[in-house]
């Protein structure tokens, strides 16, 4: 009877065993979607930015709306209205967010940092959107401010 038991026992779990599974077939990571829509594909390359017109950009408040321009002939514009504006640490530091009218879900984040030693001051900033496979970076070359249009998946990992 005990080997009966026994026996049965072991049918038992190696049925359970063929019955389950220990691992899914889906990745808990999200792969990319390398098909997202283009944006920015009536865009340049490269956008050059006035310095001025970026620190002008900079002293908006929350509510307001602003105005940059995208191309050298001032016809393509990125407008919209302030959504974030921030200073930090005696002004040293300043950002400011401001979400797209005329490009869906896009927003243009541009933050300046200044230092106490009188050097000129450095800016960073991103004009993206979240739902889109391209952006905009913005850096800063030989003194000149610069939007370099690149992949949204070279930047942001999911």
């Amino acid at each position: 009877m005990k080997n009966l038991r026994t026996a049965l026992m072991c049918l038992c779990t190696i049925i359970v065993g063929l019955q389950t599974f220990a691992q899914g077939n889906t990745s808990p990571v999200n792969e990319p979607d390398y098909n997202r829509p283009k944006l920015f594909n009536n865009l340049p390359d490269r956008i050059v930015l006035e310095t001025s017109t970026v620190g002008n950009m900079l002293t908006k408040e929350m509510g307001q709306t602003a105005t940059i321009s995208l191309s050298a002939d001032q016809s393509v514009k990125f407008e919209g209205t302030v959504v974030s504006s921030v200073s930090k640490y005696d002004n040293t530091i300043r950002s400011i967010v401001i979400r797209s009218v005329n490009y869906s879900g896009a927003t243009l984040t541009i933050t300046r940092v200044t230092k106490n030693d009188d050097s000129a001051p450095t800016y960073t900033g991103r004009m993206m959107s979240l739902q889109h496979g391209d952006l905009y970076e913005l850096k800063e070359i030989d003194g000149s401010l610069i939007l370099i249009k690149k992949n949204f998946y070279d930047l942001v990992n999911e």
